[in-house]
């Protein structure tokens, strides 16, 4: 086995410490130089913060909110810790969002999934995310840089260039969506191309089916896939063992509820949520919006890091009903009221093309006592009438689901 670094294999009570030290330390600069943590985190010691239960109390930063945030606080909502006039570069992506790139050469660490990709020094990299507005393009240059790797910066479109480009350089590896690889191949195929010197891949940005996966092997091509935001940069990444995602060592990644900033049972569907050590931008608890959940135990690969079973949707399932918006935390709100029943999944339907709320509980024993409360407590959280069925504990789905719509139209 080839590791980037030592950490990759540290005891887990290790590694856990070191970022509960770093974690105190990370507050500490956060409240000190964010105007937004400043406020945020006010009345909260930092260096109290060396748990995981402690962490859990912090608040909750929602990606769904930077887009107001950033407009009360331009340009950066205030989490920034370094000024826009220090920065390396600045980064739009849909929304607008804006990021900012720190001085860092690999300021979203991608260099380690790129070496569990197989990425080498003097690798030549053809990288086909975009160099416009967005960073994905920069965030795979920073980390190939920092392995050594050449990068060629093919972006995005234009695909017999691209095949052109591959037939002239011959680049060991590429990186860019799974699907733009797909169809470089498929063109290259057409028009007789050798673009047989590709190797490997790493692809982010889209799901890797493993058809594709499957039928890029087949071409000679090992694919790779890491799961990354804009934000933060790398969260986690794929390895030889192909058995889950291997978080980034220099993060704390935890799992919880849709809804609440309260952690999951481990191998319980939930919201990813990321503290970054990233003195530039030093975002604390950031709820990404996906849902995925731990793999229980470590790789076959020898790392031992948590291993996330990769993405599995979208946490944020705000929906409308008869005209009113309903949030996941409404759901977790009728949860709190009521501790002594289980998991919670609010299903909307239209039978007869009327808007139909049921609240499905899990619940050991008889619900009738509770029956009317929860009914009671639907209407008084969600302003809308509803209907509660009970489910034997375990029996809802584990799919990070708190609003289900089953509407047809």
């Amino acid at each position: 086995m080839s590791f980037y670094d030592p950490l990759e294999t540290r005891d887990p009570e290790e590694r856990e410490a070191d970022l509960m030290d770093k974690l105190a330390r990370q507050l500490a600069h956060a409240k000190e130089t964010s105007s937004y943590y400043f406020h945020a985190l006010a009345g909260i010691n930092p260096f109290e913060c060396t748990s995981r239960e402690a962490l859990a109390h912090l608040p909750l930063t929602r990606k769904r909110d930077l887009i107001e945030l950033q407009k009360k606080t331009p340009p950066f909502g205030g989490l920034n810790s370094l000024s826009r006039q220090k920065a390396k570069r600045v980064f739009a992506s849909p929304g607008p969002i804006y990021e900012l790139q720190g001085g860092e050469m690999d300021h979203w660490r991608t260099a380690r999934a790129l070496y569990a990709a197989g990425f080498r020094h003097g690798d030549l990299v053809h990288n086909c995310y975009s160099y416009h507005f967005t960073p994905g393009a920069f965030m795979m240059e920073g980390g190939a840089r920092k392995l050594g790797c050449a990068v060629f910066p093919g972006g995005t479109g234009q695909t017999e260039q691209q095949v052109q480009a591959m037939v002239d350089l011959r680049p060991d590896g590429y990186v860019g969506t799974p699907s733009f690889l797909r169809i470089i191949v498929e063109k290259a195929g057409e028009l007789g191309a050798d673009i047989s010197s590709l190797k490997k891949a790493l692809v982010s940005g889209e799901a890797l089916p493993g058809v594709t996966r499957s039928w890029l092997n087949e071409r000679g091509i090992t694919v790779r896939q890491c799961y990354a935001t804009a934000d933060i940069g790398t969260i986690a990444y794929e390895t030889e063992a192909e058995e889950g995602l291997v978080v980034e060592e220099d993060l704390l990644v935890e799992i919880v509820r849709p809804g609440t900033g309260d952690p999951v049972a481990p191998g319980e569907v939930g919201e990813v949520v990321v503290t970054t050590f990233n003195g530039d931008y030093p975002l604390i608890r950031f709820a990404t919006g996906d849902l995925s959940a731990v793999l229980h135990g470590s790789s076959p690969c020898g790392r031992t890091n948590v291993r996330l079973k990769g993405w599995m949707g979208r946490a944020d399932q705000t929906t409308k009903i008869k005209g009113m918006f309903v949030h996941p935390e409404q759901v977790a709100d009728i949860a709190r009221r009521h501790p002594e029943v289980g998991r919670l999944r609010l299903v909307v339907d239209n039978p007869g093309g009327q808007d139909r709320m049921v609240l499905h509980c899990e619940l050991s024993g008889n619900g009738e006592a509770l029956d009317s409360a929860l009914v009671a407590s639907l209407r008084e959280v969600t302003k809308l009438r509803g209907e509660i069925a009970f489910a034997a504990p375990g029996s809802l789905a584990n799919d990070g689901k708190v609003i289900e719509d089953r509407r047809v139209y």
